[in-house]
């Protein structure tokens, strides 16, 4: 691999985010590879935590994805492939954007979107300690994911396939060329 690429899965609760990028960084092709789970840098915070899914936490999310944008491209001109995986919608570009132009890194996003009852079904079986199961914040979240989409080449219907075929699907696409964020 000739470029230092990130590349984020995102999508709402339950679309299989970890999953994907866990997998990804296990068979990537580089010699190097990580995985940023966004959840860890939540935990991170000790002192004046607000729940990432409402309104009065836009600073601390913002704060949270300039050091997670930061901690990917230091990983990334250290020799790594990046795997993110988190809830970043384009509301969140803006540091992975700047990071990429700075480091001149190639910058991927996928959106993993099964349909609403899907999206839900995943979400509300998790049984992982910390996981989000709350119908509510899962249906809102989802619902973002749709008002505010991204490209439609950014985004890939998940509904029904298992992780296995998925995963296929993100590998095709990034071999391919695409997911190119800018």
């Amino acid at each position: 691999m000739s470029e230092a690429r990130i590349v984020i899965v995102s999508g709402p609760p339950g679309a299989g985010k970890s999953t994907i990028a866990r997998r990804l960084a296990e068979g990537s092709a580089a010699d190097c590879a990580v995985h940023l789970h966004t959840d860890d840098f939540y935990v991170y915070i000790r002192k004046g935590y607000v729940e990432p899914w409402r309104p009065e936490s836009q600073a601390q999310n913002i704060t949270v994805m300039n050091a997670l944008a930061q901690s990917a491209a230091a990983y990334a001109l250290g020799g790594y492939e990046v795997m993110v995986d988190g809830i970043v919608g384009p509301w969140f570009f803006d540091p992975w954007l700047t990071a990429a132009a700075q480091h001149g890194l190639d910058l991927r996003y996928v959106l993993l979107m099964p349909d609403e009852a899907e999206t839900l079904a995943r979400g509300t079986a998790r049984t992982q300690k910390g996981a989000m199961t709350d119908e509510n914040v899962i249906r809102t979240m989802w619902g973002h994911f749709r008002t505010y989409a991204p490209d439609a080449a950014h985004i890939l219907d998940t509904t029904g396939q298992s992780p296995e075929v998925t995963l296929a699907a993100v590998r095709a696409g990034l071999d391919a060329g695409k997911f190119i964020l800018r």
